[in-house]
C-alpha cells in the first residue's frame, strides 16, 4: 500500500545545529522507495544556533525538502501544528530532529503505514534513558491511561496519521503534552491504533528539553483541561473507543548493540 501513497516527514527543531541534518540524512535513508511520493517539513522553532540555516541549506539539493521558521520560540506543540497545517501528502508523521532514530527503525515505522488510522511508535530500550526520566515517562503514561481508559505503552511518542484525521483534531497546546491530547482525542474517538516498539539511540549532541520544569507543569496542566473536556463537558463527543488492529505491539530488534551506540 505504502508505493500508492505519499507521506509528509515533520522536524521540529529547537537548537539542533548537530543534530538536524543527521537526522534527515536518516529520514531518507529510510524512505527509499517506500512511498510514491514523500515531502519533509522542518520547523526551526526560533533556534539560536545554526539550526535554521543548516536546515535552509538542505532545500538547495532536494525540492521536497521545506522549512518553516517561527518567529519567536513556540514549543514543541506549536512547531507540529504548523507543520501538520503545512503538510500536504495522505499521511503525516513526525520525528525529533535530535537523531535518536535510526534509519532501520524508521524503515520499521514506515512499513506500518496504512495498517491503522494512527501508528505509534514507543521506545523499546528505556535503559539507555536516566532514571528520573524513565519514571516521569512511565507515570504520565500510566496518569493519562488511567484517566481516558487507555491502554497505551507511550503516550507521547512519534506518530503517523491519516492527514485528514490529523488536521482536524483539536490541538490545544504547545507545550510537550500536544501529542498524549492527540492520541486521547482520537483513540476515544474511535480510530484504530497500531504500536511499534523500537529502540533508539542516545543523544550524541544538545540537551534533553522536555523535562525542563515549565514544561512539566505545562503537561499537567494539559492533562487537567482534557479530562474535564473528554470526561465530562464534552463526553458525547467522545463516546465510542478506538481499538489497536494487533493484540501485541510489534517489537523491533537493533541490529548489534553498535548500531545503538553509534
Amino acid at each position: 500500500m505504502n508505493k500508492d501513497t505519499t507521506i509528509s516527514i515533520l522536524l521540529p527543531a529547537y537548537n539542533e545545529e548537530k543534530n538536524v541534518v543527521a537526522t534527515v540524512e536518516e529520514v531518507l535513508k529510510a524512505l527509499g522507495d517506500r512511498f510514491s511520493g514523500y515531502e519533509i517539513i522542518i520547523i526551526d522553532d526560533a533556534s539560536s544556533d545554526r539550526t535554521g540555516d543548516l536546515a535552509d541549506s538542505l532545500t538547495k539539493g532536494n525540492s521536497s525538502i521545506k522549512v518553516l521558521h517561527n518567529e519567536t520560540n513556540k514549543g514543541f506543540g506549536y512547531s507540529y501544528r504548523r507543520g501538520v497545517a503545512a503538510a500536504t501528502c495522505d499521511y503525516v508523521c513526525f520525528f525529533p530532529a535530535d537523531n535518536c532514530v535510526p534509519a532501520e527503525c524508521i524503515q520499521a515505522i514506515f512499513d506500518q503505514v496504512g495498517k491503522a488510522d494512527i501508528i505509534l511508535n514507543y521506545t523499546s530500550n528505556l535503559e539507555i534513558r536516566v532514571p528520573m526520566r524513565r519514571f516521569l515517562s512511565r507515570t504520565y503514561t500510566g496518569m493519562m491511561n488511567a484517566l481516558f481508559g487507555l491502554r497505551l505503552t507511550i503516550i507521547n511518542g512519534p506518530t503517523v496519521h491519516k492527514r485528514e484525521i490529523i488536521q482536524a483534531v483539536k490541538i490545544s497546546t504547545n507545550g510537550f503534552a500536544f501529542m498524549a491530547e492527540i492520541m486521547v482525542r482520537l483513540i476515544r474517538s474511535g480510530h484504530s491504533y497500531l504500536e511499534i516498539g523500537t529502540p533508539i539511540r542516545e543523544r550524541k549532541y544538545g540537551s534533553v528539553k522536555a523535562f525542563r520544569l515549565k514544561n512539566v507543569i505545562s503537561v499537567f496542566k494539559t492533562a487537567w483541561t482534557l479530562f474535564w473536556d473528554v470526561n465530562l463537558f464534552g463526553r458525547k463527543n467522545y463516546k465510542s473507543r478506538g481499538r489497536p488492529v494487533s493484540s501485541s505491539p510489534i517489537l523491533v530488534q537493533p541490529l548489534s548493540s553498535k548500531w545503538i551506540l553509534e
